[in-house]
């Protein structure tokens, strides 16, 4: 039997890996060039508020014709979107490695029936297009992207963070994650405590 081609294996790579971005204050031509420099077909909004009176190119009724002429699709998925209010169903001390409030709450968030049905529409729309999560935070540290990334990288999915042009950095699970059967993953407290971002 013949290998595999490089161009099959490569074609296989493109389909199971995810890209996070953040638009930040880019231009739409600029962003494109980013997204276009890692092959991005789908940018995927999971912003709670799909728009920006700072940067209202990012808005969500004008952002998908402008990435238009680029070929480059786009799908907002509220259920992955950030700044969640607190859960009062959760015990507060599940997530309490996260010292900032935002990304307890997104943690609290995740352990939710509308956040998987979300990050399994993410997977599936993956799996069809080369795709990046977009929010706005330019950082992907400051930003609830890191979550969902840890969320694709427990079943074993390839992210990698878009910096700037020809510069991505591979996810790496955050490190007081503790992953559970079921697919759910908790951050509790300890003294690894990371520091607020």
């Amino acid at each position: 039997m013949r290998p595999l081609g490089r161009s099959y294996a490569d074609q296989a790579v493109r389909k199971t890996c995810f890209f996070t971005v953040g638009h930040s204050t880019r231009t739409i031509a600029e962003f494109a060039e980013l997204l276009r420099s890692a092959e991005i077909e789908l940018v995927v909004d999971v912003r709670s508020i799909r728009r920006s009176r700072r940067n209202p190119q990012f808005n969500e009724e004008v952002l998908a014709a402008s990435l238009e002429p680029f070929q480059i699709r786009y799908l907002a998925i509220p259920q992955l979107g950030g700044r969640r209010s607190k859960q009062k169903a959760v015990d507060q001390d599940l997530n309490a490695f996260w010292n900032n409030r935002s990304f307890h709450n997104y943690a609290d968030y995740t352990l939710s029936d509308t956040f998987i049905e979300g990050l399994e529409l993410l997977i599936s729309v993956g799996t069809i297009r080369r795709c990046a999560m977009m929010c706005s935070e330019a950082v992907w540290w400051r930003c609830h992207r890191r979550i969902i990334a840890d969320y694709l990288l427990k079943r074993n999915i390839k992210v990698f963070h878009l910096m700037d042009v020809g510069k991505t950095v591979p996810a790496a699970l955050t490190q007081g994650a503790k992953l559970h059967r079921g697919g759910a993953i908790t951050y509790p407290g300890g003294a690894e405590n990371l520091p607020c971002c």
